[in-house]
């Protein structure tokens, strides 16, 4: 089968970061599917990884988190799914990824397809989607309809993919939205997603919250930088609030007051936590796909798609890792066919 993988950990415009390779196509047991792949997306994970470092693998190693396309083969022990359903996942860090013509992926961690969307468009969703409702209603305990009633929510970086599927998430849930952006384009598409107030997160918060009638937030999402809003959101956090974090600090954070002194929830969110140590729960990750394509496909909410790169190749993952690097992009980057 074809796919996309690297032996070496290379600066993104190295031709040889990402490479073209040929792979013997995996066969389907116990809670596996074997899934022909249509489309794939990118996320920071992707570049994270793939990142420059001494490390050389001494097989090709397949990246890739996102994807969407049709069940071509079962394990034994699958009960969700048959050949020819149409799904769409984030997959497991630990597996070789959906940069390939056939994957491998548990069950458990599979949503259908929503039938509204095309290849492209739903490949563009799983892992942010996962990131955000994991942190918002399973970390942070607001329930999905109507827990965010009366409550303010700030999302850092709304223009980006987890912020572009948080901020829906989130006014479906009942929140005041107050997303962050900086250009005339992001700004746009926060709106359009549905945010009540858009801000500019490369000025302090505090200021244009209290000019949009914020004196503090309820909740807010970090989904940009750790340590360069953790001071002042501890300042503008309400007691007994929380803030949502995915994003690993460069340094020490401070974790006292007036965190401690307000009793404000501090979550993490890494989406793969449950495939990598295989929970008891690990299904919940299927079960809110599945519930997000129904959210879809009856209008309550929209994809995330901006742009489509064809076919699936090295040239265009490495031009996706590239847009991707230079943290302009808005919402999520597809690359789709073979």
């Amino acid at each position: 089968m074809k796919a996309v993988a690297l032996t070496r950990y290379l600066p993104i415009d190295d031709p040889q970061s990402l490479l073209d390779v040929e792979l013997g196509t995996p066969t389907a047991t116990g809670h596996d599917i074997l899934v022909r792949v249509e489309a794939v997306s990118v996320n920071p994970v992707d570049t994270k990884v793939r990142s420059p470092k001494p490390q050389v693998e001494a097989q090709p190693k397949v990246l890739g988190y996102d994807a969407a396309g049709v069940v071509e083969a079962v394990g034994e022990a699958v009960t969700r799914f048959k050949p020819g359903d149409a799904v769409y996942y984030a997959g497991d860090i630990t597996r070789p990824g959906s940069n390939a013509q056939f994957q491998l992926v548990d069950e458990r961690i599979v949503g259908r397809k929503p039938a509204t969307l095309d290849f492209a468009q739903a490949a563009a969703l799983p892992l942010t989607t996962i990131t955000a409702w994991e942190l918002l209603f399973d970390r942070m305990r607001y329930a999905p309809d109507g827990g965010g009633a009366g409550k303010s929510l700030l999302v850092i970086a709304g223009a980006g993919g987890v912020g572009s599927i948080a901020i829906q998430l989130a006014k479906r849930a009942g929140f005041t939205v107050i997303a962050t952006a900086s250009r005339q384009d992001t700004i746009d598409w926060c709106k359009a997603l549905g945010a009540d107030h858009v801000i500019n997160h490369r000025e302090a918060l505090g200021p244009q919250l209290k000019a949009a009638g914020f004196d503090t937030i309820d909740a807010a999402l970090n989904l940009a930088d750790t340590d360069r809003y953790w001071t002042e959101l501890g300042e503008l956090l309400a007691p007994l609030g929380h803030v949502g974090l995915i994003v690993e600090p460069r340094g020490e954070l401070r974790i006292g007051d007036p965190y401690k002194a307000k009793s404000i929830g501090i979550h993490w969110e890494m989406m793969f936590a449950r495939p990598r140590f295989r929970t008891a729960d690990m299904g919940e990750q299927g079960a809110l796909l599945d519930r997000v394509a129904d959210l879809i496909d009856a209008g309550q909410l929209r994809g995330t798609l901006t742009d489509t790169l064809s076919p699936i190749n090295a040239a265009n993952l490495r031009e996706a890792h590239r847009r991707l690097e230079s943290g302009t992009t808005i919402g999520k980057l597809v690359i789709a066919g073979w």
